[in-house]
């Protein structure tokens, strides 16, 4: 069990504790309580729990008629599924109680390895065919990779919306921080933050927590993005995510909120029922490039977005999402990248949720059952 040098920060205000579990994956504590930050107090970085050593079979399978890399994860088939508060294996372990993920009995912000992820470094150590049923059309390499939980609070009862500044800084910090790491990783092409919120989106854990992907390739999303970022700059010489956002604040139609540093707009081809997109008004790649200005701008309209989308339904307090955070690619193609949420509910209407049924899902054509403006009138008639 590695302990790492605990005098490391990732900010003047945030303490950096790394150790390891019983089964060999890295846990990280990110502190911002005073006798945390100073030294004063250390949290618990035994593991003590009877884990055997961790391992990944992951694989990706090329699918040749999309051109899409899929990743096979079968051992995520018997993760943990809903556990009752006191069973949670992201609480803090108390004494007296079982051992959870975590060792500390109490904690601010923590970022470990998921025990079930998608992708793993270990991926590589069973390296399997280089094809499915040695057929050179369906390639097949390791999942590698790597996935992390980010646990934004010890309080199984708060939510991100619910955090103080303080708080949504540390974790901001640790996003940085681990985007950061992880991009130096070998084999590394894009890291992707991001938070499910509600049962009704998947979630199988109730405590406040996200994950961060580091991808071996580029997600279909940021291919077309990067596409098209390639197409509008041989058209025009424009950067594409600059020009957008230029032509949103000309618009304002749908803009929600404007800052010095950030800008949040309902884009105008919105194919969610509640979405909005939050970008920094300075061309940044990823969370490591924000400057300390920035990064305090976001924590405060981060907050008072997710403020709006839980006040969006009538008589729905804890609205359903999914926080994605867009960075742009590690190597190729990085300059067309530009970080920025995109923010968005699958939920309808109180109570109702859009299933993506057979234009959506078998053909990808979709439809929305709104109209963008309308969804940024109401983010602004809910505003604080």
């Amino acid at each position: 069990m590695t302990v790492h040098d605990s005098s490391v920060s990732v900010a003047a205000r945030v303490r950096k504790t790394a150790t390891t579990l019983a089964d060999g994956r890295e846990l990280i504590y990110y502190d911002d309580s005073p006798p945390y930050v100073s030294g004063e107090r250390t949290r618990a970085l035994v593991d003590t729990r009877p884990l055997a050593p961790a391992s990944s079979e992951s694989q990706l399978r090329y699918d040749v008629l999309s051109g899409e890399w899929v990743t096979i994860a079968a051992a995520r088939m018997e993760r943990t599924f809903l556990p009752p508060p006191d069973l949670s294996p992201l609480a803090p372990t108390q004494p007296g109680r079982p051992a959870t993920e975590i060792p500390a009995d109490d904690y601010d912000v923590v970022v470990f390895e998921n025990r079930f992820p998608s992708l793993s470094r270990l991926a590589e150590r069973y390296p399997p065919a280089t094809s499915v049923d040695g057929e050179p059309l369906w390639p097949l390499t390791p999942g590698t990779g790597r996935c992390e939980v980010v646990c934004f609070t010890s309080d199984p009862d708060a939510s991100f919306a619910t955090l103080d500044l303080p708080r949504v800084r540390t974790v901001i910090e640790a996003w940085a921080d681990r985007t950061a790491e992880l991009s130096r990783m070998a084999g590394i092409e894009q890291v992707f933050c991001f938070e499910n919120r509600g049962k009704e989106i998947g979630v199988t854990l109730t405590h406040p927590h996200g994950q961060i992907y580091a991808y071996p390739y580029l997600p279909p999303r940021t291919q077309s993005l990067i596409r098209q970022a390639r197409a509008h700059h041989a058209a025009t010489g424009g950067n594409l995510l600059a020009d957008n956002l230029a032509a949103e604040r000309r618009s304002g139609r749908r803009i929600v909120a404007t800052g010095e540093h950030w800008t949040a707009f309902v884009p105008a081809a919105a194919r969610w029922p509640l979405e909005v997109q939050l970008v920094p008004n300075r061309h940044v790649p990823d969370f490591p490039a924000l400057t300390d200005a920035e990064r305090a701008e976001l924590a405060a309209v981060y907050l008072d977005l997710l403020g709006r989308v839980d006040r969006f339904f009538e008589g729905v307090d804890e609205t359903p999402y999914i926080a994605a955070w867009h960075q742009a690619p590690v190597g190729q193609d990085r300059h067309h990248g530009r970080l920025h949420l995109q923010l968005f509910s699958l939920m309808r209407s109180p109570g109702r949720m859009k299933f993506l049924a057979g234009s959506e899902s078998a053909m990808g054509a979709w439809v929305n059952d709104t109209t963008p403006e309308e969804i940024a009138d109401r983010l602004n008639a809910v505003a604080p």
